[in-house]
């Protein structure tokens, strides 16, 4: 029924207009995000998942740089133990040295000059070995490395690896008192030294087999990261092609809602027509 009172097709256009410009914002919202969901109403559910996958991949990340600084304290540690255990192959052959025959009181006591720098050698590099400001073989550090620290290399509070060093300063080798002024202490010394480069052996095998260990884990944490990242741009990232063609469907719909309302509007001016 036409009527000039109450503007029906206009109030139709303008709710058809604010609907297809809604769309068209949200569409544009979205392409300028880069994410399909510009705000929780888009969807609830998927903004909580990716929210959690977003979480788990920044501490990811933060858990690969701390197996990396890992396997940096476990390598310098390793730098270390490597020039103690090349002292005590030297100790050990100014031992043989000494302990033979051949050699006179006065000729060791020569050799037994060198043999105790070297021992202050080894204190010298235990303590000197250094990462972060913290000595790592001598037990001197606030950190105890001997007990072992707790690096945390995932995203939950259980994901740690416990990272041992064992103490290399001499008295813990058992070298401190060896001498080789005479050829009783040289044989001694020789038996000291021998178990001293177990010991130290030892310890580089197990710093080998945590580096190892760290190195996997990171590799690991690196695929976590790719495949959680993976998972929350299928949830959250927005499809271009699919967005633009809403976008353009949104803008062609506002485009005829616009026309349809200023058609609209004409519709009483037509009706007072019949009045003349």
């Amino acid at each position: 029924m036409p009527v000039i009172s109450t503007n029906i097709a206009a109030n139709s256009a303008v709710r058809h207009l604010n609907a297809n410009s809604a769309e068209q914002s949200a569409s544009l919202a979205k392409l300028a995000s880069g994410t399909r969901i510009a705000q929780a109403s888009d969807d609830a559910a998927g903004l909580a998942i990716s929210t959690r996958i977003s979480s788990d991949v920044t501490t990811l990340t933060q858990a690969a740089t701390n197996a990396s600084h890992g396997i940096s304290i476990l390598q310098t540690a390793d730098g270390g133990a490597a020039n103690i255990s090349d002292i005590l192959q030297r100790m050990k052959a100014l031992s043989a040295q000494s302990a033979s025959g051949t050699v006179t009181d006065g000729e060791r006591t020569y050799i037994n000059a060198e043999f105790t720098q070297l021992i202050e050698e080894i204190d010298g590099i235990s303590t000197g070995t250094r990462y972060n400001g913290e000595s790592l073989l001598d037990g001197s550090s606030s950190q105890d490395f001997a007990t072992g620290i707790n690096i945390m290399v995932g995203s939950d509070a259980g994901d740690m690896i416990l990272l041992q060093i064992g103490l290399l300063d001499s008295t813990t080798l058992g070298v401190d008192a060896a001498a080789v002024d005479t050829q009783a202490n040289a044989l001694a010394a020789i038996a000291l030294i021998d178990t001293a480069i177990d010991t130290v052996s030892n310890a580089r095998a197990n710093i080998g087999a945590l580096e190892s260990r760290f190195a996997f884990r990171g590799a690991s944490i690196a695929t976590s990261v790719e495949n959680l990242s993976a998972a929350n741009s299928a949830i959250a990232d927005v499809d271009v092609a699919a967005e633009s063609a809403k976008l353009a469907s949104a803008k062609v719909k506002t485009q005829a809602a616009v026309a349809a309302a200023a058609q609209a509007s004409q519709m009483p001016q037509e009706l007072l027509k019949l009045l003349n």
